[in-house]
């Protein structure tokens, strides 16, 4: 089952759709959970890249023998030191070079996460920059007293203005897309935890230091 995160309060959540009139929250203050396939180990990548209800924003080269997809939620904290600590060491070493593509998948844990990965879709070409930001900035808006000014205040440095940011957050059709991408997840490959990452299909959950990046891509690379 999805928990509502211990850092954000219910009463805050459950708010969220009056404090700006957003029907998407107002209508699904919590996301039904979705009944979960057996916790596999590996599932294949046809099944992996099968169509998504938002398309993948892929980074690195589309022939690069090593594919990795995680799934993250936008108020994780353990998403959030990955992004800040690890990604930059991905991105350097094995994205840029052609040997991993990388692509984030939405899995949020609550309202508050869904309403930021929404932002970030609604950001366009700039989605991967309002990831990184949002992520670097996490402490300040995803545990405040009101964590949605927070947001709207931090995706401001982006020059996403007030009018944006409400069309974004009532955007209905986008939010329903999020939530299916989430149940879809944990319906088809068992997730109830992020980060989640597959690589080449390998299912892992948890983070990753920074220094074992090295010896767990190894094996797929010497493949």
């Amino acid at each position: 089952m999805i928990l509502f995160r211990s850092g954000a309060t219910r009463r805050h959540l459950l708010g969220l759709g009056a404090a700006l009139s957003l029907a998407p929250f107002a209508a699904h203050a919590q996301p039904a959970a979705a009944p979960k396939a057996p916790d596999a180990g590996k599932v294949s990548l046809e099944l992996l890249m099968a169509e998504q209800p938002l398309p993948d924003v892929w980074l690195g080269d589309p022939k690069a023998p090593v594919t990795i997809v995680e799934y993250a939620s936008m108020t994780c904290g353990h998403c959030a030191r990955f992004e800040t600590e690890v990604f930059p060491v991905l991105k350097k070493n094995f994205i840029d070079t052609g040997k991993v593509r990388y692509a984030m998948r939405e899995f949020p844990l609550d309202p508050l996460a869904a309403a930021a990965a929404m932002l970030a879709r609604c950001s366009g070409d700039k989605r991967q920059a309002m990831i990184e930001l949002l992520f670097a900035q996490q402490p300040h808006w995803a545990y405040v007293d009101k964590p949605l000014d927070a947001l709207r205040d931090t995706v401001k440095m982006t020059g996403m203005g007030q009018k944006e940011f409400d069309a974004c957050l009532n955007d209905q059709a986008l939010f329903n897309k999020i939530d299916r991408m989430r149940n879809e997840a944990a319906q088809k490959f068992g997730i109830d935890a992020t980060p989640t990452f597959f690589i080449n299909g390998d299912k892992k959950t948890g983070e990753i230091p920074p220094d074992a990046l090295d010896k767990l891509l190894e094996p797929y690379l010497k493949k």
